[in-house]
């Protein structure tokens, strides 16, 4: 009998080890900027746990570059999307010079569809660490030359004006490129609604998309783009890999905008839903939320032993956007009384008029009225969330280096990253 119980108790041991490592779909989610207390104060804001904080495994990232202990977006892009550090503003390519292959490189070589979506421009940093190689992040116009000419599968963001020869100092015509290449080609919200190939490029606004509370109709959500990304990716047999970006997270807590960081991060927390419908639906598919570095050094307090939540939840617009759309004093504080629900006091006034940089003054005061506290307008070196679902989810506990994420996708899968590549665009 007890032979019996200990054979059936060794069955379901080998099994849920052998389930454990059955991945062959990875979703990798990448919050910009987002550390805990981005994620903490949008679910009190929210009144609810997030979608991404009900996921069973967690764990903490390091983030630190090669040659700085705070990353930037490119670095730190590279050691999520390669394995490697390197320097700061360097995309896919180690302090030396040396080219580093991307998981989604090496993925694709072992037959796997890939992609990259982002609220961003896709020449950006972060997507472009999972197809480019540069020397400096600023160089955007090669980076929309190597993505066309990548084996991406889905590529999906802002940015046409890389691509456009009326915009490219050079004049090529990228777009005829990426269509010789096999990719659709497409640049509104209802076009990818409709969209039912298996090869794409969509572009939705020249630069960066807008952010998501002045997102206009012909701009796809993050969510409603992550979806027909998994639409197009799990087509067929082929497993994929895709990374997912809430870009804007990050310009929000660079202007320490409480008001823009709620929002930007339900958005992002809405795409990881998507995510985890998905896997629900598919258990051989693994999801990974995190981050490429924290921004702001956002405080869950300014002092004392509260924040104003209530008032958080009655602001209404982003800090840039009302500094924006007030062309005297007068009308900035009509505005801030009338999109954040408060009179300006005389000391605030005197503030602004003796600010250059009146959005983050404007957030300064927006966030004090809250009790909300900053420590900067730029990254910082905190630990960043490892949150994990999914077939091999429990790899991605305790606190690791950015690089081990890339590596432990890649040990699940089967493959390795190492370098060089073979077919990997020329720096």
């Amino acid at each position: 009998m007890k032979k019996g119980i200990l054979l059936v108790m060794l069955v379901l041991v080998v099994s849920l080890l052998s389930f454990a490592g059955d991945v062959k779909n990875v979703i990798f989610l990448i919050g910009d900027g987002m550390g805990p207390n981005e994620m903490l104060l949008t679910s009190y804001i929210e009144g609810r746990e997030l979608y991404m904080m009900q996921m069973p495994y967690t764990g903490y990232a390091i983030t630190y570059s090669a040659n700085s202990n705070v990353t930037d977006s490119a670095a730190a892009g590279t050691a999520l999307a390669s394995g490697y550090k390197t320097n700061n503003g360097f995309i896919g390519v180690l302090p030396n010079g040396e080219i580093v292959p991307t998981i989604a490189e090496v993925l694709a070589e072992q037959g796997y569809k890939t992609g990259v979506v982002a609220t961003s421009r896709i020449t950006h940093a972060t997507p472009a660490a999972y197809y480019g190689h540069v020397l400096s992040r600023n160089d955007e116009d090669k980076l929309a030359e190597q993505l066309v000419n990548s084996n991406l599968t889905v590529a999906l963001g802002g940015g046409w004006r890389h691509f456009d020869p009326t915009q490219r100092a050079d004049g090529k015509d990228l777009i005829s490129v990426a269509k010789e290449n096999g990719f659709d080609y497409i640049t509104t919200k209802q076009e990818l609604m409709a969209y039912s190939g298996e090869k794409v490029l969509g572009l939705f606004s020249s630069s960066h998309m807008n952010s998501v509370t002045e997102r206009t109709p012909a701009e796809p959500l993050l969510p409603e783009m992550t979806a027909k990304a998994l639409e197009i990716l799990s087509k067929g047999d082929a497993p994929f890999f895709v990374m997912i970006e809430g870009s804007q997270i990050d310009w929000e807590a660079h202007d320490n905008d409480v008001f823009g960081i709620w929002k930007e991060t339900v958005e992002f927390d809405e795409a990881v839903k998507v995510a985890l419908d998905f896997a629900k639906e598919n258990p051989d598919t693994l999801v990974i939320v995190t981050a490429d570095h924290e921004t702001g050094g956002l405080g869950l307090s300014s002092g004392g032993y509260t924040m104003d939540l209530e008032m958080v939840r009655n602001y209404q617009k982003t800090t840039d956007w009302v500094v924006a759309n007030s062309q005297d004093m007068e009308e900035l504080k009509s505005n801030v009384k009338e999109y954040y629900g408060f009179d300006l006091s005389e000391e605030e006034i005197a503030y602004l008029e003796s600010t250059k940089n009146k959005v983050d003054a404007l957030a300064e005061i927006t966030s004090a009225r809250a009790s909300i506290g900053w420590t900067t307008h730029d990254h910082t070196g905190a630990l960043v969330p490892i949150l994990a679902y999914g077939p091999g989810a429990e790899e991605f506990v305790g606190i690791m280096d950015n690089t081990d994420l890339p590596r432990k996708i890649a040990c699940l899968l089967g493959v390795k990253l190492s370098y060089p590549l073979e077919n990997v665009p020329n720096n």
